[in-house]
């Protein structure tokens, strides 16, 4: 069994038991696993704890459970191994921005989420700790040809990629081939503004706005490799990128770009795609040399 099988399994049994204890012997015992192993797989593959995913779902469930209204507040939430319902509370609180009891006269749009999908990237163990298999590589110079725009992470984002990606998508022809790149920049420090780039390497002349050649310079970079929409995983990107700087003690690049993504068919941007984030070129020890 594979570790995404193991996972998309263990996701389930905890699905299925959210009136129950559920501590990471129990779900570790089940997935037939040491817990340390699992602990270790289970935050690489889902960028949380074990701990953090269960309370999640828990709250999730309760939303159903509380627009029922046939459950006081206090009985769901030890119905759902709550330690008390102020805990409960407080956790509801946290998670969705309101109390729970407001739920039940308002946000008409909070409604419980599936299971989540888990996000298809191969993984490594290194020294005992489970990380997303990476690269060092040199990203080589390149000119790129699309359209620039600016996004803020405070609105919908995710919209507008999408939206300024499918006007280049438009614009390329059918017997283009080769990869599409996006790119995202000046991402300023206390700023959820950034840039984003969307591009061929093709020349392409556009007589529109936003369309541009931009030089992408070289870069050292870590590469990773990911299946599924970027915009999705952005957790579990964090958690990969945080775990790659801890265990190789690597450092970030102070570049302009914060990541490239490389599509390797301009026409499918839904296939697999690699991860480029910038790093420092650390000097080799003259020792080592």
């Amino acid at each position: 069994m594979n570790h995404y099988d193991v996972i998309e399994q263990a996701l389930i049994f905890i699905e299925d038991r959210l009136d129950q204890p559920l501590s990471l012997d129990v779900v570790a015992n089940a997935s037939h696993m040491s817990k340390f192993y699992f602990h270790r797989l289970f935050s690489a593959m889902m960028g949380c704890s074990l701990n953090q995913y269960v309370l999640s779902r828990r709250l999730n469930a309760s939303l159903s459970l509380i627009r029922a209204g046939r459950l006081s507040l206090t009985d769901i939430a030890y119905q759902l191994d709550f330690g008390t319902p102020s805990s409960f509370t407080r956790a509801f609180n946290r998670q969705y921005g309101i109390a729970p009891s407001s739920l039940r006269t308002s946000h008409p749009s909070l409604l419980p989420v599936p299971i989540p999908s888990i996000v298809r990237r191969p993984i490594k163990n290194i020294n005992g700790d489970v990380v997303a298999d990476f690269t060092l590589t040199e990203f080589a110079p390149i000119r790129l040809s699309g359209i620039v725009f600016e996004v803020d992470l405070a609105s919908d984002y995710e919209t507008t990629i999408r939206s300024h990606s499918n006007m280049l998508l438009q614009e390329v022809d059918a017997s283009v081939q080769g990869p599409c790149y996006v790119v995202y920049s000046n991402c300023q420090p206390d700023s959820t503004r950034f840039n984003v780039l969307c591009g061929i390497q093709q020349d392409i002349r556009i007589e529109k706005p936003f369309y541009f050649t931009v030089d992408v310079p070289q870069l050292f970079c870590a590469k990773f490799t990911y299946s599924g929409d970027l915009l999705e995983i952005g957790d579990v990107l964090k958690t990969d990128y945080a775990r790659f700087l801890k265990i190789s003690r690597q450092e970030t690049d102070d570049s302009h770009i914060e990541l490239i993504q490389r599509f390797d068919d301009v026409h499918d941007l839904g296939s697999t795609y690699h991860i480029f984030a910038p790093i420092k070129k650390l000097p080799i020890d003259s020792d080592e040399e």
